[in-house]
């Protein structure tokens, strides 16, 4: 299911239909509309990050809220510094994958407004699904146990006696 095909130079995700996003949908809250994309995305092989958010001036209530594939836009050169070592792997790839979430005005509910589908990047094969970056959660217990490793080995490379 997390095959796709590469039409027009962009990658479409192959997903069950119920679980792809359609322009119109309606949900009861924000944060439904957002976790429907992030199941989609799971299912399609990417990984989401939530983009920009416009809320209203009359309420502060947020009227549109931008859910992006997480490849979108690119990184620019950082400035450059003396301190400035440590070289980052290339992770944004222009990616014009998004979903516009937006309020309804007489309700409190959130439609799909706009969606687009293609990527510009291959997507996560069902093999190496594990690797994204929404599925490597480290638990607590990981998270302790990795800091204790660390002060360790601090403490062998720097000893205070």
């Amino acid at each position: 299911p997390l095959c796709a095909a590469n039409v027009d130079n962009e990658w479409i995700p192959s997903c069950p239909t119920h679980s792809k996003p359609v322009v119109g949908i309606k949900f009861d809250t924000l944060q439904q509309g957002i976790s429907f994309y992030e199941n989609y995305a799971r299912l399609s092989g990417f990984d989401t990050r939530l983009y920009s958010t416009k809320k209203r001036k009359s309420d502060g209530k947020i009227s549109l809220k931008y859910c992006v594939c997480n490849k979108e836009g690119f990184r620019e050169t950082p400035r450059l510094q003396s301190n400035y070592n440590k070289k980052r792997p290339l992770t944004r790839m222009e990616c014009n994958t998004r979903i516009t979430l937006k309020l309804i005005n007489d309700q409190d509910n959130y439609i799909i407004f706009s969606f687009h589908e293609g990527h510009t990047h291959p997507l996560t094969t069902p093999n190496s699904a594990h690797h994204t970056k929404r599925s490597r959660n480290l638990t607590l217990a990981h998270k302790n146990t990795s800091w204790i490793i660390v002060m360790q080995i601090l403490e062998l490379l720097n000893p205070t006696d």
